[in-house]
């Protein structure tokens, strides 16, 4: 059975949102969803969003239309070559690109996009537009690093898992799960553990680092109860580590073919839209990072 909702793709012509059409059809396809690609339109609103008193000229308005237009189309058929069978729509929406992804992302079980596309700075792996939607979404988000070719599938490599804390660990695996269990490759869970630090409730800064470790591995124990009955097929290799939650994932990240992290992570706050792990990842992942936010029913095997 497939993941309830469709996948939503942001494209702007780059080469990068090329691939996160092309990821986004193949996450579609596994979760048997509908796939829909938007481009955000600043000229799809009749007056310019600066000035409202002002009219876009509307010889401009029908070039920048038909810009758009091919590009959504560029986007779409890159995305049926890759899955023929999924079902893909297109939309041109007014408003700024983190804004239509955002309001995207109410209605959606996951928002795509890469990690930069025009006017990203070299040096600079996440841009502005992946990191306010993946702060800010409703829905899931995943974020597609620009790798410099074009994607191809199928990719090899383990789907890894970042659990830190039992609240975040059920969906975080269920995604987790089910992408291997879909693409048949093993499942690397993740979980860290700090000595040094402060930590009012436990004080583990005064605790032996062997009571910390012991601890975390009962943990990953507990976190992981159940889930080789419902995915029986599926190789889980357990990494518990003493270290930084990081360093740890992207050292890991180099052989996978997708991180699965929480938004808020161990010491997230309230208010707080995007924990510092899953800020990091989208910054240096040279994998895929799928931040979930919302728990979503595995699919079967």
């Amino acid at each position: 059975m497939g993941e309830n909702g469709h996948v939503v793709a942001g494209v702007d012509g780059s080469a990068v949102a090329l691939n996160a059409a092309r990821w986004a059809a193949r996450e579609a396809a596994r979760r048997r969803s509908g796939l829909r690609i938007v481009y955000a339109d600043p000229t799809a609103a009749p007056v310019l969003p600066e000035f409202p008193g002002l009219h876009w000229p509307e010889e401009h308005r029908e070039h920048v239309r038909d810009q758009v237009a091919h590009r959504l189309d560029v986007a779409a058929e890159a995305a049926r070559e890759q899955e023929p069978g999924v079902a893909v729509s297109t939309a041109a929406c007014p408003g700024s690109p983190e804004h239509v992804l955002i309001d995207e992302s109410r209605t959606a079980a996951l928002v795509v996009v890469g990690d930069r596309g025009f006017g990203g700075f070299t040096g600079l792996l996440a841009g502005a537009v992946a990191v306010k939607v993946a702060a800010h979404a409703k829905s899931s988000v995943a974020v597609v690093p620009d790798t410099g070719d074009p994607l191809t599938f199928p990719v090899t490599g383990p789907v890894l898992a970042g659990v830190d804390d039992a609240l975040s660990a059920e969906p975080v695996l269920a995604h987790a799960f089910a992408a291997a269990a879909d693409w048949d490759v093993p499942l690397h869970v993740v979980h860290t553990w700090e000595v040094v630090g402060i930590d009012l409730k436990w004080l583990r800064s005064r605790l032996p680092s062997e009571m910390v470790g012991d601890d975390a591995e009962s943990f990953v124990e507990e976190v992981l109860a159940g889930w080789d009955e419902r995915y029986p097929g599926v190789e889980v290799l357990r990494f518990v580590r003493r270290g930084a939650p990081t360093a740890e994932l992207l050292s890991r990240a180099k052989e996978a073919q997708l991180v699965v992290v929480g938004a808020r992570g161990r010491g997230g706050v309230s208010g707080a839209h995007l924990g510092s792990t899953s800020h990091k990842l989208l910054h240096h992942s040279p994998c895929p990072v799928l931040i979930v936010r919302t728990p979503v029913p595995a699919s079967s095997t």
